[in-house]
């Protein structure tokens, strides 16, 4: 692409997206008349406002366009034009995004980054997970990028959720929100402890109970059951009395609804206004008042998961030296300490809502829970600190080679003569040449040309690798007759590939 002058990236399914906009359109001008004749603001949400939002998203990308040429990029949308010359980008960086399957990438775009360390994500070109036309755009900027500026590395970065580049201001966002909404179920523990004790003290009320007093007291009224409606779990399900007295129907559970037959007379128990018990001669339901631990375990989870996004956040903080596009070591050990302190904290929080700084044993409960998660926390911090591959065991040329025979997880990335469609998903070591195999065993195997391969550099995980390649494993880059092929494996199996390789090759030199 040595002959690229401009480049041109313009929204790919362009009558879609026209679509679209008319259809939002035709929405607006309908909820304008609904709102002018009918008066209705139902109308004017569903059939104005849905469709008015989605032609101005519709409107946003068919309007958008991307072009670069000697001076530098020009990005073009709704909202505006701007500029950025080639001298002040420091390089290019892909950025993929996924859906519900976290292994398959459902968008490449192609961001710039500058030359005071802030990133720009362009509107287009924007691709799916595979496709050429998107690769010969990506090329053609960067050979526009080394033509007119300077690139300070010809890598290009990939950036996915794994890895160090992706921002941390949504989780950071998740996780005060779910503070604050820890926070608000806390505020409600003492009103619910008093309406608990409210209840637990209630008596029945007698005919010298005062008529402001009576919502406290418990009062007993009869009732026939004239048909009962049980639904699903997920819809209510309902008792109806005959004559619609003393109130035409009540709110039950399934099993209630169920329990019920049609004629019986019940006796309902109401206080401060509400059906808090149906007894009959087949079945009694008991409304479920909220107390005080319930309330306390439910502000207590949340907090708990306002910790998962919080590791996010500090792993993304920890990693903020690497490069953008290696990958972070995962959020799961963290996870397990949330989850070990959830089995001291809920049951904690859930029998001892009201006493958990004045009771010896809740004081006992959480200082010794609060150990065992400290030690969890030591253990996660350890487990989740990055290990660069100088960290690693040394790469002997020198010793014995395997004893016995060995299959190690590891697998080379591209396709070679001796990986076809990259069908290996082991390397056996040992007895005979080392071979990539399908599995734990030689069958299907295929020698691995140890004469060809020279080892070029070690290091960890990028975004560009794949979501395949798990977060701790390393990445061996070998040369290959004048071509690249990438080895993953854990960093000691990694180690004992790579020096069997070089035993085998200086055995064959001797």
């Amino acid at each position: 692409m040595t002959d690229v002058r401009e480049v041109t990236c313009l929204p790919p399914r362009q009558r879609t997206l026209w679509f679209l906009v008319v259809l939002g359109a035709a929405g607006t001008v309908l909820a304008g008349v609904c709102l002018a004749y009918a008066g209705g603001l139902v109308g004017v949400w569903v059939v104005g406002l849905l469709p008015a939002l989605m032609g101005v998203m519709a409107l946003h990308w068919v309007t958008a366009r991307v072009s670069a040429d000697a001076y530098g990029v020009r990005i073009r949308t709704l909202w505006g034009t701007r500029s950025v010359p080639w001298g002040d980008v420091a390089g290019l960086w892909v950025c993929l995004k996924y859906g519900r399957n976290p292994r398959v990438p459902v968008s490449r775009r192609v961001g710039l980054a500058m030359r005071d360390g802030r990133k720009r994500l362009l509107p287009l070109p924007w691709s799916g997970p595979s496709d050429p036309e998107f690769d010969a755009t990506l090329e053609a900027l960067r050979t526009l990028h080394r033509r007119h500026g300077t690139p300070e590395s010809g890598h290009v970065p990939v950036v996915s959720y794994r890895t160090a580049g992706r921002g941390w201001a949504g989780s950071l966002s998740l996780c005060a929100l779910l503070l604050v909404c820890a926070g608000v179920a806390a505020w409600f523990v003492p009103n619910a402890a008093s309406t608990e004790r409210a209840w637990r003290s209630a008596r029945p009320c007698t005919s010298a109970t005062p008529a402001s007093a009576r919502a406290d007291c418990l009062t007993t009224l009869p009732a026939v059951i004239a048909r009962t409606d049980a639904n699903r779990p997920k819809k209510s399900s309902w008792l109806y009395f005959a004559g619609g007295s003393p109130m035409a129907r009540v709110e039950v559970s399934r099993e209630a609804a169920e329990g019920f037959r049609r004629g019986d007379r019940v006796e309902l128990t109401v206080w401060r206004g509400e059906v808090r018990e149906v007894s009959g001669p087949h079945y009694v339901w008991h409304e479920h008042v909220t107390g005080a631990g319930d309330v306390a375990a439910v502000a207590a989870a949340l907090a708990l998961a306002a910790g998962y996004p919080a590791a996010q956040v500090l792993l993304r903080l920890r990693g903020r030296r690497l490069p953008d596009d290696e990958v972070l070591p995962s959020v799961l050990p963290f996870a397990g300490v949330l989850v070990g302190t959830a089995l001291w904290l809920l049951p904690l929080c859930y029998l001892h809502p009201t006493t958990l700084l004045t009771s010896p044993v809740a004081l006992a409960w959480a200082a010794s829970g609060s150990l065992a998660t400290l030690a969890l926390l030591t253990w996660a911090w350890r487990t989740t600190r990055v290990r660069t591959p100088q960290q690693t065991a040394a790469r002997e040329e020198s010793g014995a080679r395997e004893a016995h025979e060995v299959f190690l997880a590891a697998r080379f990335l591209e396709h070679t003569d001796y990986n076809p469609h990259g069908f290996g998903t082991h390397i056996a070591l040992g007895d005979g040449a080392p071979a990539v195999a399908p599995g734990p065993g030689r069958f299907a195997a295929k020698r691995i040309p140890v004469e060809r391969l020279a080892l070029r550099s070690v290091r960890r995980a990028r975004g560009s690798d794949g979501d395949t390649v798990p977060r701790s494993w390393h990445i061996a880059e070998l040369d290959d007759a004048g071509r690249t092929v990438r080895l993953a494996a854990a960093p000691a199996d990694l180690d004992r590939v790579l020096s069997e390789l070089n035993l085998v090759r200086a055995t064959a030199n001797t």
